[in-house]
């Protein structure tokens, strides 16, 4: 199976182009103003001294209803773990982990920053301008979910569209640039690009991506 030959780089440009769109922002500034669902009317009161023969008469909506309601609040089962190879898979090329992208569906974005953020976490963070990956196998932001794909986590367009909510939480902090240039600022460290990923998951997953 042919992985495309990305950089993170390239990754980084594609996903400051995407959070530039009118369509982007439309997702990123309008999910707060989403007016919530009415919720059911309220029950009748009870006539004075008239007590309810059956606990269910009080209820303004079916039984069933409201089972089917709260079984579709439940959160949906995480996707299966598969745990990252070692130390030795960090170093490899990653055309040796194509097999484990045989079979594996789409994820969400926020899903795939939890993967970029578990490579960041087992394999560590570097900070060597636009390299995917160093001599010891860690990786920068952009690495990660590069890497994150390479190894069957979520599309080339979960990827940028992964990226481009790391620069909308970017933009939300201050800063102005890429993520290249925020990962290898002065003073970076590896609890920074820990930090910004999980920041970004939770804006992505409270708009539902």
């Amino acid at each position: 199976m042919a992985i495309p030959v990305l950089t993170p780089d390239q990754l980084d440009a594609q996903a400051s182009q995407l959070h530039d769109t009118q369509a982007w922002q439309s997702i990123v500034s309008g999910w707060e103003l989403t007016a919530p669902e009415p919720g059911p009317p309220p029950a009748p009161a009870p006539a004075p001294g008239h007590q309810p023969s059956d606990w269910r008469s009080l209820l303004s909506v079916p039984v069933d209803r409201l089972i089917d309601d709260a079984l579709r609040t439940l959160p949906t089962a995480p996707p299966p773990e598969r745990p990252l190879p070692g130390r030795l898979g960090a170093v490899l090329p990653d055309r040796v982990h194509a097999w484990r992208r045989v079979g594996q569906g789409d994820l969400r974005p926020s899903v795939h920053l939890g993967y970029a953020r578990q490579i960041l976490a087992e394999w560590g963070w570097q900070n060597t301008p636009y390299r995917l990956r160093n001599a010891r196998g860690a990786r920068c932001v952009c690495g990660a979910l590069l890497t994150a794909h390479r190894l069957g986590y979520g599309s080339p367009t979960t990827v940028n569209r992964a990226g481009a909510w790391l620069i909308t939480e970017l933009r939300a902090q201050g800063w102005p640039g890429l993520i290249g240039p925020w990962n290898r600022a002065p003073g970076r460290t590896a609890a920074d690009a820990l930090a910004l990923v999980d920041a970004a998951a939770r804006r992505a997953a409270a708009a539902g991506h």
